[in-house]
């Protein structure tokens, strides 16, 4: 793909979930080179509509397409070899090295029994470098820390070579350090021409970080745009109900909410 070509074009999406419905009217282009992210109230349907468009969940309607093909055509491999995701939270399993997992990344390369060729190995080490990873490969990955375990997990994404890389809340369980080294992995890919769309709770961390905002509010999209006109002050009351403002600014972002209003102690 070149830079602003686009990647993954999700129209009216449905989802029903135990005989409810989760999502109708969710949509969103993503780009090459940008970096998307979905934001939304708990409960709003932000992860649901990004599995649907990554082919881990069944919509009842709407049309999600992969560089203009529809995702019907793109089962298994092919699909693999399109997008990667990085789930919330990545299963753990013991006995398993931080090399061993990333390599995983690469079975959608590999033919039944076909062994791992020297551009396999490549592509692993590439991943394992470009994530700052390759200092602990031969550890465990029950011995991570939740930052190092979530830069395994998108080293693993990496190493797939999709030009799409999809990430769900990556953040959601990490300290503020590890946060911002997410944040800045997340940024630098996509400033390296992958497309990049990101799930998060953090609407600071989502101003940060985004060249395009979706706003996700019961089941549907109700807002896009860069983070500053996504993310006004009227949406924020109207969407999370409170009293706030995004501010931005040599490379800063500061979300101003009125946490206790006109009950605030004097």
């Amino acid at each position: 793909m070149q830079p602003g070509d686009t990647a993954l074009r999700v129209s009216d999406l449905r989802v029903d979930l135990g005989g409810k419905t989760v999502l109708d009217g969710a949509e969103l282009t993503l780009r090459a080179g940008e970096l998307v992210c979905v934001v939304g109230p708990n409960g709003a349907g932000k992860s649901t509509m990004v599995r649907a468009a990554a082919g881990l969940q069944r919509f009842e309607r709407g049309a999600v397409e992969w560089m203009g093909r529809p995702l019907a055509e793109l089962r298994g491999r092919k699909l693999a070899l399109i997008r990667a995701f990085v789930p919330q939270r990545g299963r753990v399993p013991d006995g398993v090295t931080v090399h061993d997992a990333v390599s995983i990344g690469r079975s959608a390369h590999l033919r039944i029994l076909q062994r791992a060729t020297g551009a396999d190995r490549e592509a692993v080490n590439r991943a394992l470098v470009r994530t700052g990873v390759q200092d602990f490969r031969d550890r465990h990955l029950s011995t991570l820390s939740g930052g190092e375990l979530q830069r395994v997990q998108i080293a693993v994404a990496l190493a797939q070579e999709a030009p799409v890389l999809i990430a769900d809340e990556p953040t959601s369980q990490l300290d503020l350090g590890a946060t911002v080294e997410v944040a800045k992995l997340l940024r630098g890919l996509a400033h390296d021409g992958l497309a990049v769309l990101l799930v998060a709770h953090d609407l600071g961390l989502a101003a940060a970080v985004a060249d395009q905002v979706v706003v996700i509010h019961e089941g549907r999209s109700v807002a896009t745009g860069p983070p500053v006109e996504a993310l006004d002050a009227e949406r924020l009351r109207e969407v999370w109900g409170v009293e706030a403002s995004l501010q931005t600014g040599s490379g800063r972002t500061a979300l101003h909410v009125a946490w206790l209003g006109d009950e605030r102690p004097r």
